[in-house]
């Protein structure tokens, strides 16, 4: 049978046993239950869940090992996926490549739990898209098909965006650590982790607090949405927030905005990336009991962090008038200045990430990808570049790793070969601000190989700034196995070149020196394992150390050691094994000014330049006797001269080179000597060995002989044995027969007897039946008397009263403390009460206060209109007497010109009356708007006494227009 057993948060779950078939159907789900801080926890702390295939032998109980899957608690997630297939490791079934199909999930618990927390309720929107969306109902949904997350229904979802956060550099984290606080031992390791949209995100981790030293990072998700939707969506949503983390524990943290990425009805997203950038003040958590003193801000621990979203249309536009590679990360704290960082030229070539511009595959759907930007320029004249450095390069040798030679011995012998060679070949001229460098590189030891068969090693790498294209192999290959560290051989190499610093140092930041490691197999094709990346930049960040040259000239050294990883070239960067390396730059100070020849044979000598003797400008009578013939002379004789030093110096460094060589090879040929003495006293004792054996198998076949007639006696022997004993089963059997006939007899004359005795003890048990009957009804009517008696009932009773009296003991300590217990309740219930009366006062005071002083100021106001209203009718009454007196005035003229007065009356009777109704007008409508603003205020109702008043006045002022 099969059984699967899965391991999680220290409780083993298993499945039923199901047939071991091709085949196998499980169908069983088994489920953990934890609430979300240690579901945070376990992601944190990267907890597996290992399932273990098993073999079940039903007979004996044994269980064997059939395979087993490591599963990342980081993939599961609440919406439900479609199942995966998960090959198994570590197979039993080697020639076979089993799998198993597995689902990993998240399920919310039905069970009511209390909202801690209730996020504010969002401003009205008079959009159409914000009026039929609620904005807590905005969850970002993952489609694993074409990589992205969907915020908002579909129908709103027209446009992608990339939402990206880099930790570009942090400082003063050593102020997080408190003297109470306990680091893992021995070195800790610190990283920052945060979510984005529900994906845990860690970088890289370091492990110097003071100096933090990592790469920026960038961790990018795609979205599928639009512009409203995302400004409700990141309108309600919390701070991103980012923990230093060391283990399991926190260390600080900060919180970013993400709500002043998108402005209402902004349109900025449309044309440029919008991003929130600067550095951020790391605060200690509440939980840890951190003495942390106030610390200014130029001493607070502070991270540089970018969060930045585009549009993808808008970020081909922006593409056009930037550089591709270049993301500026501006920090405005006090720690460091704004830093440039440029991307690599890998971070820009679309992966299948869920993370990437481009769709992923279905297994890396669910995976963070993290690019790694690094401070590195790509330069578009690289092939260029890289010719001009291959010119200024002098030459190139691998050399065993017992004792390098010296670089000014290698000039010399280079140039002794040189000698020998046409000057007319091809000239490059060395600049004279060239460095001599001289670059070793000693891949030293392959160790935690994770392939699942021997591998014959092989390590192979070029660089061309070196100077030559040929690539460098370390040979013979060395068998590598699981869990042991293999030292390679001939894997030392030396380079020797000329060019300036500045080229040196841009080349290494540049281009990182990749070495293959290959399985070479003798029966099939050579295969790549993995590639590891070497840094040679790391090299000119170290210590350089003076040494001096064989002249007494003071040159610089810097060496390196560190420790890599091969990474599988399959696309999953998955760890195939590491590698220890060491490698030394040496400078041997400025080139002087020379030409290189380059013969036919690509080597290149530098030789000096003689200088010429100036032209003579005339010619004289004796030729020995000019100037310039005892110049040429003299430059001859010293000429020979340095010739003959140069020849001798040569010799002598010649010769000590060949002392070394015959010391060497005199040591090796004593070892090959020692070797083989070894070797043959090792054959002679395995020759002694054989001869041994050789007795032994002659002696063992004798005694097989012998054996062999033992043998055959003993088969005729054996079939004499088997004839007897047929014939005494055969006569057994009969004996045995005729004995059952007989118990067959025997047996039924015991069952006849046995019936008989079954009767008569059934008549016994009828006549036991009935006297029991008798002697239970003697025993009811004895019972019956009994319990008339007094005593039995008074005994009765005193147990009741017992019962009782137990019983009200109990329900009075119940009470008492019942009664306890609401005393308690009652004086926090009264000292709850003095507490609300004293706020309910205060704040009637409160409101009383202000009644006050808005009754005062409508007492302030309605004198003001009472007075408004004194004054206009005053002016009423003044203009009416002025219209009597016209009247008057006007019916004597009439008396007079009664033609002319009627006309002359009706006109200034119409102008009178006119300027009266527009007062009362004005003043109507003035009322009407004091009332209306009284009532809106919502201070007062129509039954006020203030309301009434108006009320009235405008009814007497309308009936005064209407008589009008």
């Amino acid at each position: 049978m099969l059984v699967v057993e899965a391991k999680f948060d220290g409780e083993q779950l298993s499945t039923d046993p199901v047939p071991h078939l091709e085949q196998p159907q499980f169908t069983t789900e088994l489920a953990w239950e934890l609430d979300r801080k240690a579901l945070h926890q376990h992601r944190l702390q990267r907890t597996p869940i290992k399932l273990q295939c098993f073999a079940v032998d039903t007979l004996t109980s044994a269980k064997e090992s059939v395979g087993y899957v490591v599963l990342d608690l980081r993939a599961a997630q609440e919406k439900k996926q479609a199942p995966k297939w998960y090959s198994l490791l570590s197979s039993k079934y080697t020639k076979f490549k089993p799998e198993v199909q597995l689902n990993i999930a998240l399920e919310t618990d039905a069970k009511p739990a209390a909202e801690a927390f209730k996020a504010k309720e969002a401003p009205p929107r008079s959009s159409k898209v914000t009026g039929e969306l609620d904005p807590k109902s905005l969850v970002p949904i993952l489609n694993e098909a074409e990589g992205y997350h969907q915020i908002g229904p579909v129908e709103y979802c027209k446009d992608y965006y990339v939402l990206s956060v880099t930790i570009a550099f942090a400082t003063q984290l050593e102020q997080l650590i408190s003297s109470t606080l306990r680091l893992p031992e021995p070195q800790p390791e610190f990283f920052f982790y945060y979510m984005l949209l529900g994906n845990d995100v860690t970088n890289e981790p370091f492990t110097d607090l003071i100096n933090p030293d990592f790469e920026p990072e960038r961790a990018s998700v795609r979205i599928r949405s639009s512009t409203e939707v995302l400004c409700m969506y990141l309108s309600v949503q919390p701070k991103l927030q980012i923990h230093l983390c060391c283990g399991d524990q926190s260390l600080g943290s900060t919180d970013i905005p993400l709500t002043g990425l998108l402005k209402k009805a902004s349109t900025e997203i449309e044309h440029h990336p919008v991003a929130v950038e600067g550095a951020f003040i790391l605060n200690p958590p509440n939980k840890a009991k951190q003495t942390m003193p106030s610390l200014p801000v130029d001493s607070s621990p502070t991270i540089g962090v970018s969060v930045s979203l585009y549009k993808e249309a808008s970020l081909q536009h922006s593409l056009h008038s930037k550089e591709h590679n270049e993301n500026v990360v501006k920090g405005n704290g006090p720690s460091t200045p704004p830093k440039n960082l440029k991307e690599n030229a890998n971070s820009l070539i679309p992966k299948p990430s869920l993370y990437s511009d481009s769709p992923p595959t279905k297994d890396e759907a669910t995976d963070s990808e993290v690019e790694s930007i690094k401070s590195v320029q790509i330069e578009p004249g690289r092939a260029q570049a890289q010719t001009e450095h291959a010119a200024t390069e002098v030459y190139k040798h691998p050399i065993p790793a017992a004792q390098p030679p010296h670089p000014a011995l290698q000039y010399t012998m280079q140039a002794e070969k040189s000698l020998s060679e046409s000057v007319s070949g091809q000239k490059i001229a060395v600049p004279p601000a060239a460095h001599h460098f001289y670059f070793t590189i000693d891949l030293r030891s392959i160790s935690n190989i994770d392939v699942g068969f021997p591998v014959n090693c092989m390590l192979r790498y070029t660089y061309q700034f070196f100077g030559s294209a040929a690539p460098i192999i370390t040979n013979p290959p060395v068998e590598i196995r699981r869990n042991m560290e293999v030292f390679l051989p001939q894997s030392y190499c030396a380079f020797d070149f000329a060019t300036t610093p500045h080229k040196l140092q841009e080349t290494f930041l540049r281009l990182p020196l990749l070495v293959e490691m290959w399985h070479k197999d003798k029966s099939a094709k050579d295969l790549l394992i993995g590639v590891a990346r070497l840094h040679l930049s790391n090299v000119l960040s170290t210590e350089k150390t003076r040494f001096l040259g064989p002249h007494e000239e003071q040159f610089w050294r810097q060496n390196f050691n560190d420790k890599t990883s091969f990474m599988s070239i399959d696309g999953s960067e998955k760890r195939v094994a590491n590698l220890t390396y060491t490698i030394t730059l040496e400078d041997y100070g400025l080139v002087k000014a020379r030409e290189v020849v380059v013969s036919d044979s690509s080597q290149s000598s530098a030789l000096p330049n003689p200088p010429q003797p100036p032209p003579s400008p005339k010619l004289n009578s004796e030729p020995r006797e000019t100037i310039e013939y005892k110049a040429a002379l003299e430059l001859e004789m010293w000429k020979e001269t340095q010739e003959e030093i140069f020849a001798s110096q040569l010799k002598k460094k010649e010769l000590a080179h060949m002392q070394v060589l015959v010391e060497e090879w005199k040591r090796r040929d004593a070892e090959r000597e020692a070797l083989v003495k070894k070797k043959v006293a090792e054959y002679m004792v395995l020759e002694e060995q054989m001869q041994k054996s050789l007795a032994d198998i002659a002696k063992k076949e004798r005694q097989i002989e012998s054996d062999e007639i033992e043998l055959k006696k003993a088969k005729a022997e054996l079939q004499l044995q088997c004839e007897r004993s047929i014939q005494e089963r055969q006569d057994s059997i009969r004996r045995v027969r005729e004995d059952c006939v007989h118990q067959i007899e025997l047996e039924r004359i015991k069952v006849k007897q046995l019936e008989e005795d079954k009767l008569r003890l059934q008549q016994q048990l009828q006549e036991a039946e009935h006297k029991f009957k008798l002697l239970d009804k003697e025993f009811q009517q004895y019972k019956e008397q009994q319990s008339s008696k007094p005593e039995i009932r008074l005994q009765s009773e005193i147990n009741l009263l017992t019962l009782e009296k137990v019983e009200l003991e109990r329900k009075l300590e119940s009470t008492t403390k019942s009664k306890l217990h609401y005393k308690q309740q009652w004086g926090r219930a009264l000292k709850e009460l003095a507490r609300i009366k004293q706020r309910e006062q205060e704040n009637a005071m409160a409101r009383l206060k202000k009644q006050q002083e808005e009754l005062e100021q409508m007492r302030l106001r309605y004198l003001a209109a009472e007075e408004k209203d004194m004054v206009k009718n005053e002016r009423l009454e003044l203009e009416e007497i002025r219209n009597e007196l016209n009247r008057l005035r006007l019916q004597e003229d009439l008396k007079q010109q009664p033609d002319t007065s009627k006309s002359q009356e009706r006109r200034m009777t119409s102008s009178g009356s006119k300027p009266q109704d527009e007062g009362l007008d004005e003043f109507l409508s003035r009322l009407i708007e004091e009332r209306d603003t009284l009532l809106r205020t919502g201070v007062y109702t129509h039954e006020d006494r203030i309301i009434s008043e108006l009320d009235r006045q405008i009814r007497e002022a309308m009936a005064r227009r209407s008589i009008r």
